[in-house]
């Protein structure tokens, strides 16, 4: 029996971090049932509440959930030549969903300042909740440049990590400039394709190519690194087509998150084999829910 356990309101870096404990649990291939009751228990909870918090963060239950990260569904889809989601939640989407492509717009800054390595921009940056934990974001006068996430103790590790890439520019910090820039990117009340948030890609001419191939592949879908050099007329690419998926400085709203090896598995992420699970089951409950 699962007595109900009172959970108290929770911040959105404690939901992530609950949620991410879940997504663990749920990620390990089992032949049985994930044990839902079991994982409530664990994480201090009811199953009533941890079910609601679920829906609450992706619109999905934790059961749903586990079937759109199982890395053996993702294998299969590859070996079939369909999309991770379609397969794996067996619910025949009706066609490719552009969700991104509705709220985001960008432009490449001159290839100057990525050879000066940002000498003369000007960077606003600050952190920000996010449903994928900690959020650390770096906007510029022509748009945001960057988009990262922060472990707990790895916040300004995090922002190091975004700013090393263009270490001549100004940096100021202001999250309370930042939080609502946030609230666009990943909040989809907040989606507007009259209002798009712009984006600035910094990065060598090759990375850059990669990455607006990246803005391509819609929600529910996946690719691979062979295919995406394929699209850019370099199939033997492959290899620097993976280092320029993984210099990707605009995570989730530039979705390298959505890229598999040749063989389906969910290969690394910049920021986590975790949260690149999470962030694929948040998107999955976005079309479905569409």
């Amino acid at each position: 029996m699962n007595l109900a356990i009172p959970t108290p309101e929770l911040t959105a870096p404690q939901t992530y971090e609950r949620i991410a404990r879940a997504i663990e649990y749920l990620s390990v291939p089992r032949p049985e049932t994930p044990d839902i009751a079991g994982l409530a228990n664990a994480l201090s909870m009811s199953e009533r509440a941890l079910v609601d918090m679920f829906r609450k963060w992706c619109g999905l239950t934790p059961k749903s959930f586990a079937q759109a990260v199982a890395l053996d569904h993702a294998r299969k889809l590859l070996r079939e030549n369909m999309s991770v989601l379609d397969t794996t939640f067996e619910v025949g989407l009706s066609g490719p969903s552009r969700l991104h492509d509705l709220f985001v717009t960008y432009d490449a800054v001159p290839p100057g300042i990525y050879r000066a390595k940002g000498a003369g921009l000007d960077m606003t940056w600050g952190y920000a909740p996010s449903p994928f934990g900690l959020a650390v974001l770096v906007t510029t006068q022509y748009g945001v440049a960057g988009i990262a996430f922060a472990d707990e103790g790895r916040e300004q590790a995090a922002f190091e990590d975004l700013a090393n890439r263009w270490p001549k520019a100004n940096y100021r910090r202001d999250d309370a400039a930042i939080v609502p820039i946030a609230r666009r990117i990943f909040d989809p009340l907040h989606w507007d394709p009259e209002q798009p948030v712009r984006l600035v890609m910094i990065g060598s001419q090759f990375e850059i190519k990669v990455w607006e191939t990246l803005l391509k592949v819609p929600t529910g879908r996946a690719s691979t690194y062979g295919e995406i050099a394929r699209s850019l007329g370099r199939p033997s690419a492959a290899r620097a087509v993976g280092r320029a998926v993984g210099r990707n400085p605009i995570s989730f709203v530039v979705p390298c998150h959505r890229i598999l090896g040749s063989t389906g598995a969910l290969t690394g992420y910049h920021w986590g084999i975790l949260r690149k699970r999470a962030i694929l089951g948040w998107e999955a409950g976005l079309v479905l829910g569409a």
